[in-house]
C-alpha cells in the first residue's frame, strides 16, 4: 500500500516538473522570437518559474532543459497543451510574464504580437482579459 502511494506522489511530481518545463519553454520561445534573448528576459523567466513553484536550486537546470526543448520544437502546441488545462490564475500569471518579456526591451514587434494573438486562443484566454493584461504590463514597462 505504501508503495502505491509513493508512486502516485512521484507521478504528481513528474506532472509538475513537466508543467514547469513546458512553461519555461514557452517563455523562452517568447524571449527568443525577436532574436534578442537578453539577461533581463532570463531574469523574468526565472522569477516566473519560482512564483509558480520551481525551487531556486533547480532553476538553472529547468532553463537549460527548456532552452534545448524550445530549440528543437517545431511548434508551440507542445508547450501550450498542458498549460491550457491549468486554472485561470496560473494562465494569467504566464500571460503577464509573456508580456513582461515582450516589453522588457520597450517595444513589441510584429512576431511578438502575433505570438500573443495565437496564445490567446491556444490558452483559452478571452480577448478582454488578454487586452487588460497587455495594457497593465505595457503601462509599467513603457513609462
Amino acid at each position: 500500500m505504501f508503495k502505491l502511494f509513493k508512486n502516485k506522489k512521484l507521478e504528481k511530481d513528474s506532472k509538475n516538473t513537466d508543467l514547469l518545463s513546458k512553461t519555461a519553454s514557452l517563455l523562452i520561445h517568447a524571449a527568443k522570437i525577436d532574436e534578442k534573448y537578453t539577461d533581463k528576459e532570463k531574469d523574468i523567466i526565472k522569477s516566473t518559474l519560482i512564483e509558480i513553484g520551481a525551487e531556486k536550486k533547480n532553476i538553472d537546470k529547468i532553463i537549460f532543459d527548456a532552452e534545448a526543448n524550445e530549440e528543437k520544437a517545431n511548434q508551440i502546441l507542445n508547450f501550450t497543451k498542458q498549460i491550457k488545462n491549468t486554472d485561470e490564475k496560473f494562465k494569467i500569471k504566464i500571460v503577464e510574464s509573456l508580456w513582461k518579456i515582450i516589453y522588457s526591451n520597450n517595444e513589441a514587434d510584429m512576431y511578438e504580437t502575433t505570438l500573443m494573438r495565437r496564445l490567446e486562443g491556444l490558452l483559452y484566454i478571452d480577448n478582454k482579459t488578454m487586452g487588460n493584461i497587455k495594457q497593465r504590463i505595457k503601462s509599467k514597462y513603457l513609462k
